[in-house]
């Protein structure tokens, strides 16, 4: 069978001819009259969504169901009850039996968005249904046969996944029978103008408005920019530009202003398994931040308390006629030191330790205010001082009433 991907691309939307994106596609469209499962792996936004849809309905089951299921936006209580339905009593709130995705896509095609965040249970029962295609409701004891398409897709590096304990290796295997990579917008240059013009175009019709164009300048600028966002994110900048700016040419000064800052160090979390020091929310990062900080300020609290109270340290040697005399800490205060310095002239600060509850939120804060004013109210700089995105401290200044 002739595949004709300009046809392909045409039919679902698919700007670009970048030669990966090419291959991505002819492999969809030669696996599509097959059975097998797919697993499709690429960076968040790069349009994996578009490639169960291309395989679907370019396959012999295009006449019956097609479900998408992000298996990221499920909880864990409910993910079970979801792909495989329960009975009736079950669980609490089962007040009815209830058919889940794979009796329901049936001769169909599932499309299991963000694979990865399956608990381990539940691969466990997915890797059935791979095997032999049977699956129980929960709470009932009676086997049931589907047959089901199954696509998966995921921005998460799985074999890495399996080595911490994440993902079941034998999943993993049953899913990648035909694995399908889709490529990052920075590798595909070329396509970056070609995606722009296409968003520009669609939204001067959606809001009725002249079309957007670029300089040359500002065209080279979109082209080398890195996009970490991939497609989202330029389609999110082309509908900013659309809207706000008056100006329908826009030039390199103008584009920059909408680009956030690729050196800059921001809480992105790319996943779990990165290192040991990795982080599960933006919270957790601000505590890791306070916590480092805390003895710092226990430091400083104790040398401006020293100096309050004019105390000072020093040493007394046990055994004066002895060079390398073992020395006791002695601490007086300033009424006593002039006599103490006098006689002895190694001298040195105390270590008094100055301990008091710590709130959180207090001293986040406080940091956040001492870091606006080092700054002299200078978001960007103050955010980078703080090791969050501007966007974070606008929002904690809102949430705290800076």
């Amino acid at each position: 069978m002739t595949i004709d991907i300009q046809q392909v691309k045409q039919r679902f939307g698919i700007i670009g001819n970048n030669p990966e994106l090419n291959r991505a596609l002819d492999i969809a469209c030669q696996v599509a009259q097959t059975d097998l499962s797919v697993l499709i792996s690429g960076e968040s936004g790069v349009g994996k969504e578009f490639f169960p849809q291309v395989i679907h309905n370019s396959s012999l089951r295009k006449h019956n169901r097609y479900i998408a299921v992000n298996c990221g936006a499920i909880p864990e209580g409910t993910i079970d009850s979801e792909l495989f339905g329960h009975e009736k009593g079950s669980f609490t709130d089962a007040k009815e039996t209830r058919k889940g995705y794979f009796e329901v896509a049936d001769k169909g095609t599932i499309f299991l968005d963000e694979v990865a965040e399956l608990p381990m249970s539940t691969q466990v029962r997915l890797l059935r249904v791979l095997e032999s295609g049977e699956f129980m409701k929960v709470g009932s004891s009676v086997v049931q046969k589907t047959d089901v398409r199954m696509i998966a897709a995921t921005n998460v590096n799985l074999p890495q996944a399996i080595q911490n304990g994440r993902f079941r290796e034998d999943l993993y295997y049953r899913l990648n029978t035909i694995p399908i990579n889709i490529p990052p917008l920075r590798e595909r240059k070329d396509d970056i103008y070609l995606l722009f013009r296409k968003f520009a175009s669609d939204f001067a019709e959606k809001y009725k408005m002249p079309v957007i164009s670029l300089t040359d300048d500002a065209r080279i600028l979109l082209e080398n920019y890195e996009w970490r966002g991939n497609i989202r994110q330029l389609k999110n900048i082309t509908e900013q530009l659309s809207i706000i700016e008056e100006a329908r040419e826009i030039d390199e000064n103008t584009l920059s202003h909408y680009l956030p800052d690729q050196s800059s160090t921001l809480p992105i979390i790319f996943g779990r398994n990165s290192n040991a020091h990795s982080f599960d929310t933006e919270r957790e990062i601000l505590y890791k931040i306070l916590f480092d900080m805390k003895a710092d300020i226990n430091e400083l609290k104790k040398v401006v308390h020293d100096l309050s109270i004019g105390r000072v340290a020093t040493y007394y040697p046990t055994d004066v006629n002895s060079d390398f005399a073992q020395t006791n800490i002695v601490t007086s205060t300033n009424s006593a030191a002039g006599n103490i310095m006098s006689k002895h002239k190694n001298i040195t600060e105390t270590e008094e330790i100055v301990d008091e509850p710590l709130s959180i939120n207090e001293k986040e804060k406080e940091l956040i205010r001492k870091a606006l004013e080092k700054h002299s109210g200078r978001r960007k700089q103050a955010a980078q001082e703080l090791g969050i995105s501007e966007r974070t401290l606008y929002r904690k200044i809102k949430e705290n009433n800076i």
